[in-house]
Parts: structure tokens; C-alpha cells; sequence
């Protein structure tokens, strides 16, 4: 799925919230590996490496020749040098020292998989995501896998087989046979794809992903069929019921702000500009970082700092927590609060901001711009203007605002 054409909304957050409110989390391949072999897909071995040492080590555990991949959550490893075969150990042990520390695309590699190498014959390709516009799931498949899908798409769409999935049914065998069939398999392949398919599906749906992809699925020279590179995303908001998890999470590459709000149970995510944000729904949250960046680039290209999200209600405590993670990124220059009085009216955000503040005391240092708008939106811009705190700035409109906040952060 992709997203609409717009300069403004920040990758990251796209990657984060694909609709309002929906959060998922991307695994390491490596990761995806073993999600796929519990499940009973078939893949080749992997062992995570942290040093060349542990390479070395886990090249000779699997023996014969290996590939060394960099473990990032970024597309484009292999141009950039981050995936390299290995003869033997030794190699493996060099290929890891040069690969280890590298950035891909603003990514660091702290660790890599030591894979087994893999006598390929064909590739192909095979994903099932949420397709939320449709309300139900899509399967896209192709027999020319191993090249960037989207590339595909565009240049040759009649080689991408899109299949809608009824999320009452799923993938059971006749759904993965119409998928093979769609993709053009041919009649001797088909059976083995097919059956991959359904444990994918299995992956898919007792993980509580919103996207399993493989790229690519392969045809060994053995005519097996092999799951050889995975990507998985999961649903954070079914954590409830899945509390194996928890474990996946890379703590140790986590934002110390990320990790932060977390704790506190606030939907944020770091960006790289300067206005902070704070907004109550998704949506509106989204629509305020476009917003802002337009607006900035009439004041020096300033930018967006963050998504935040504080939800139906904006109590004292919500409104403080929310200001303190956000007054503690050392980019931000300004913070720009937009909300829509609903269920939680304007006053009672008005009060939570007045309050937030005297809770903050000297913590809170930098210009506030505040926009309310909705249910008892007069009393709330009473309640700020007799307040009267000399780091807010009352706007009418959420263009003003964005404006104003943009030309503080750049001051």
C-alpha cells in the first residue's frame, strides 16, 4: 500500500502509524527467520552475530559458504554493501568486521545474521498485508522476486498478482492454489508454493502481523522451496495477547525519549526538526505535522520534532507528561499544541495546559503556541488568556498556529 504524495508527513511516522491510531512494529530479519521457522516455514539457518568473533564462530557452526548480512530495518542492505557471501570462516570473520559499524541510510549496524548459503535456482515474491482502504487483507505474489517490489509495480504490474483475502477465511489451500495460479506458477511449482503460502498465512495471523513479506521466496537447485529473506511487521496494539513479544523489541536501539513516552503510555514518535508536537487523535496529529512543515519552509526550513499523540483526554498529568518528553529533546525550539475539544472539552485542556505548566515550573523554557478549537472552545481560550503565561501564544487557527510556531522555532 502506498502512501498519498505529499513532501510533509515524515517517513518515520508513516513507518510507525499506518492509520490513526495503529501502531506496528518492524522486526529484524533475523527475527522474521525464526517467527517463519516456528511456524513451520521452511528457511535456511541463521545465527545473529554482536562481533566478528561470533561470526566467525557461527559461520564455522553452520559450515560450507554463508552470507553475512547487516541487520537493519532498511531496504537497500545489499547496494550499500551491508550483505556479502562468505567462502568460510574466515572470510566471514572479515566480511562482519567491515559490515559491523556501517550506516545504511542513517542506520548503524550493530548486528548481523550469519545465513546459509542457498544454491538458488529461481526467485519469486509473496506478501500479505492489512489493506485497510479495502477492509480486508491482500496477497501480492510474482515469479520475478529478488528486486525491489516496488520497482515491479510500476514498470511491470501485469507480473504482480494481487489477490484480495477475506479476513473470515484467510489463506486455507484453495485461496493459496488461486494465489499460485494468479502469479503464474508453473503446474510443477505450484503444490510447494502454494503450501509455503499457507504457513505464511499461519505467521500472518497467529503473530497479529499487519504484513509478511518474503523476498525473495526461492527455488533451490534441489527444487525445495525456501523462504530466504523475511519481513515482518507486528501489530503493537495486540501485545495483550502476545507476550512473547515484548522480547523482540530492541531496547538497546531504542530512543531514550521513545522509550520514555512509552513508559508513560504516550503515542510519540521522534523526528528530526524543531517543532514539537502535541495534538489529541492520530489524525489530527498527522494533518498538523503537514501543516507545520509547510509552514516552515517560510521560516528556514524548520521541521516537525515529533509525534505525539495524547488521546481523548488532556488531564494535567497527561498535558505535563506529554511537555516534559517533549521540552527534553534538545532540537526542539518551539511546541505547537493543537486539539479539538470532543469528548475531553476545551476548558478542561485549557486547564490541563495552565496546570501542566505549574507542574513544570522552571522545566518548561521554551515558546508555547496553543490552538483550540471544538466543544467550549471560548472558555478554554479564556482560561489561557487569563492565565496569561508568558511562553503561550493563543492562535485561532490551526494555519496560525503552525505559522507561529514555526517562526518562533526558527527565531
Amino acid at each position: 500500500m502506498e502512501w498519498p504524495a505529499t513532501p510533509s508527513v515524515p517517513s518515520a511516522v508513516k513507518n510507525y502509524f499506518d492509520v490513526e491510531g495503529h501502531k506496528h512494529v518492524d522486526l529484524y530479519e533475523y527475527q522474521a527467520r525464526d517467527l517463519f521457522e516456528a511456524h513451520g516455514v521452511p528457511v535456511l539457518a541463521g545465527i545473529v552475530a554482536y562481533t566478528p568473533e561470533e561470526a566467525k564462530l557461527a559461520a564455522e557452526k553452520i559450515g560450507g559458504v554463508v552470507v553475512v548480512k547487516a541487520q537493519v530495518k532498511v531496504g537497500g542492505r545489499g547496494k550499500a554493501g551491508g550483505v556479502k557471501v562468505a567462502k568460510n570462516a574466515d572470510e566471514a570473520f572479515e566480511h562482519a568486521s567491515a559490515i559491523l559499524g556501517m550506516d545504511i541510510k542513517g542506520h548503524t549496524v550493530n548486528k548481523v545474521m550469519i545465513a546459509q548459503g542457498a544454491d538458488i535456482a529461481e526467485e519469486f515474491y509473496f506478501s500479505v498485508l492489512l489493506d485497510r482502504a479495502n477492509r480486508n487483507y491482500l496477497a501480492m505474489c510474482s515469479v520475478e522476486g529478488g528486486m525491489e517490489i516496488e520497482q515491479l509495480a510500476v514498470e511491470r504490474p501485469e507480473a504482480l498478482a494481487k489477490v484480495a483475502i477475506n479476513p473470515l477465511v484467510g489463506i486455507d489451500q484453495a485461496k493459496a492454489e488461486e494465489i499460485v495460479a494468479a502469479a503464474g506458477f508453473s503446474a510443477e511449482l505450484a503444490p510447494k508454493v502454494a503450501d509455503t503460502i499457507v504457513k505464511l498465512w499461519d505467521v500472518f495471523k497467529k503473530e497479529d502481523a499487519t504484513l509478511v513479506e518474503v523476498n525473495p521466496l526461492v527455488r533451490t537447485g534441489a527444487g525445495d522451496i525456501i523462504a530466504l529473506d523475511g519481513k515482518v511487521s507486528l501489530d503493537e496494539n495486540a501485545g495483550f495477547r502476545q507476550p512473547g513479544h515484548a522480547a523482540l523489541e530492541d531496547k538497546a536501539a531504542a530512543d531514550p525519549i521513545e522509550t520514555r513516552a512509552k513508559e508513560l503510555d504516550l503515542n510519540y514518535v521522534k523526528l528530526d526538526g524543531e517543532v514539537g508536537i502535541i495534538g489529541n487523535g492520530a489524525g489530527l496529529v498527522m494533518s498538523t505535522l503537514d501543516v507545520v512543515a509547510y509552514a516552515g519552509e517560510n521560516h528556514g526550513g524548520v521541521k516537525p520534532a515529533n509525534f505525539l499523540d495524547i488521546g481523548g483526554g488532556a488531564s494535567a498529568e497527561v498535558m505535563a507528561n506529554g511537555l516534559d518528553i517533549i521540552l527534553n529533546d534538545s532540537q526542539v525550539k518551539s511546541v505547537f499544541v493543537n486539539v479539538f475539544g470532543g469528548i475531553t472539552a476545551c476548558d478542561a485542556v485549557a486547564n490541563g495546559i495552565v496546570q501542566a505548566l505549574e507542574i513544570l515550573g522552571d522545566k518548561a523554557t521554551k515558546p508555547l503556541v496553543v490552538r483550540l478549537d471544538g466543544n467550549n472552545v471560548e472558555e478554554g481560550r479564556h482560561i489561557l488568556a487569563k492565565a496569561n503565561h508568558p511562553l503561550v501564544t493563543l492562535a485561532l487557527g490551526m494555519d496560525e498556529g503552525a505559522d507561529k510556531a514555526a517562526e518562533l522555532a526558527n527565531a
